[in-house]
Order: structure tokens, then C-alpha cells, then sequence
């Protein structure tokens, strides 16, 4: 046995080794299939295995800060603590950005300036409980980039990512691959298309409505696709384009040792 060096966890915990391997935790009552949310949620009864030299990935779904649930948060250490994690993926729209969108945006929301105040101070929550992670960059985030250059700015006017909201330890990527595992923000299509046209497992987020689970076999390969759904408030302005439309599936996803994807929903 080992201690538990997890930041999020208060006081310290064993922690089963390889050679102890047993039943750290069982994820259980949410094998349910809601057709309105295109939510799969799977039973899990085999033990969660840590492999050496593998790892175990917190999936953390859109957030469109500063237009997050503010639970979400809690639910994502949560797991991350179950999981006893070791590695963090914002999957893409970390900011919203509603101010410079390139459809219809409310006269009566914030400027500018008040809402990337106001997303930085979100922002800075997750930052605080996940100082080091790796966030991929979706098209919300790029919002403002695209402006900047519709409006001929150079490049070198323009501050990076990280600089912008004060994350000076995060990695911002268009992509990233942990374990042979693909992660991406998904414009354009579904982690259900994009996986059968690669080499390797995928997880995506960018769908507010789908979180799903998938799998692929052949004789020589199987991998899987994960949608991972949201932590976005959806009662918040920003999101009025979608209210006639279906409810946001709100889940964070786990994947350990690039072999077994988990999708945790948020009890709301």
C-alpha cells in the first residue's frame, strides 16, 4: 500500500498497487439509455485497474465560462477523486465568448470586457483545483482570434491563451494524444464518425445534448468513442439559441490506461 498524493483529496487515503490490485470503486445505478438526451450511461462491474507507465484521464466536458454551472466543478473533483486521476483534459470551449459571436448576440448580456472578466474569474476556479492540464482549443475559444483577424491584427498584437486568463501552467492544444487516445473540441462531426475513420480510440466534446459511449470490434483492433457532454448552466442567455431544442447532457468522462472510457453524469 501507498498513500494517496491526490491535491483534492483532504486527508491522505491507501491506495491499492499494482500488486494489490482489488475493487477501488464501483461506478453503479447508471446503466440508463434517455433517448430525449441521447444519453448512454453504462454499468460498470469489473475492478478499476492502474497500469504502470498508463494513465488516468479526468475528460472535463464544454464549459462556455463564465456560463458554467457552478456545481460542475465540485462533480469534476469528485471523480477525479474516485478515479484517483492523474492527468486533466478540458475538452474545448473552455470560454463562450457571446460577445464576439458571429450570430445574434443579446443587448442586454455583458460587454466585452465584464464577460471576460467574468470568465477568467470562472476559469480560475477550475485553474485553482487543476493547475496543471492539457485544453483543447474549441471554436468558442477561437471567437475572439477569428475577430481579430477578420479585422486585420497581426499575430504579434495578440496575447496567447493562457496569458489572457491567467493559466500560465496549462497546455493550449487544437488536439492531444494520451495513451494512443485521441482527444478533440469536434466541429464538424460526432466521436461516432470520427472514430471510424481513425487508427486509434477517440473523445470529443462540442455536442451540449450527447454523451455516449461507443464501441467498435474487428479481428484486429477495438476501440471506442466517447461524446462527452457539458458543464454549461443552460438557463444563462448565452444559450438562448437552444431552447427549443433538447436539455444539455451534463457528465465528465474518465479514460484509464487508454483502454476503459467512463462517462459519469451529474446528478442535477
Amino acid at each position: 500500500m501507498k498513500m494517496n498524493n491526490n491535491p483534492h483529496t483532504k486527508n491522505n487515503v491507501i491506495r491499492v498497487t499494482d500488486k494489490e490490485r482489488g475493487l477501488i470503486k464501483q461506478i453503479r445505478d447508471f446503466h440508463e439509455t434517455t433517448t430525449e438526451h441521447e444519453v448512454v450511461y453504462e454499468t460498470v462491474n469489473n475492478p478499476i485497474m492502474y497500469e504502470e507507465g498508463k494513465n488516468r484521464v479526468l475528460v472535463i466536458g464544454d464549459l462556455h465560462a463564465p456560463f458554467d454551472l457552478p456545481e460542475y466543478l465540485d462533480h469534476c473533483i469528485q471523480v477525479y477523486n474516485d478515479f484517483s486521476c492523474n492527468k486533466v483534459v478540458f475538452i474545448g470551449d473552455l470560454v463562450d465568448n457571446h460577445y464576439s459571436s458571429y450570430h445574434n448576440t443579446d443587448p442586454d448580456g455583458l460587454g466585452g470586457g465584464d464577460e471576460l472578466d467574468e470568465a477568467i474569474r470562472h476559469v480560475h476556479r477550475y485553474y485553482e483545483a487543476f493547475p496543471e492540464a492539457t485544453v483543447i482549443i474549441g471554436n468558442h475559444d477561437r471567437m475572439s482570434f477569428r475577430k481579430a483577424f477578420s479585422g486585420g491584427v497581426p499575430k504579434a498584437w495578440i496575447k496567447d491563451y493562457k496569458e489572457v486568463l491567467h493559466t500560465p501552467k496549462w497546455v493550449f492544444v487544437v488536439e492531444a494524444e494520451i495513451d494512443d487516445v485521441l482527444y478533440f473540441h469536434g466541429e464538424g462531426g460526432t466521436a461516432k464518425t470520427k472514430y471510424k475513420s481513425e487508427e486509434q480510440p477517440v473523445v470529443q466534446g462540442h455536442l451540449h445534448t450527447q454523451a455516449y459511449i461507443e464501441w467498435l470490434f474487428s479481428k484486429s483492433y477495438r476501440k471506442f468513442a466517447m461524446q462527452i457532454g457539458t458543464g454549461i448552466d443552460f438557463q444563462k442567455y448565452a444559450f438562448a439559441y437552444a431552447k427549443a431544442g433538447k436539455n444539455p447532457a451534463v457528465s465528465c468522462g474518465v479514460v484509464l490506461n487508454g483502454l476503459h472510457p467512463f462517462l459519469i453524469p451529474m446528478n442535477l
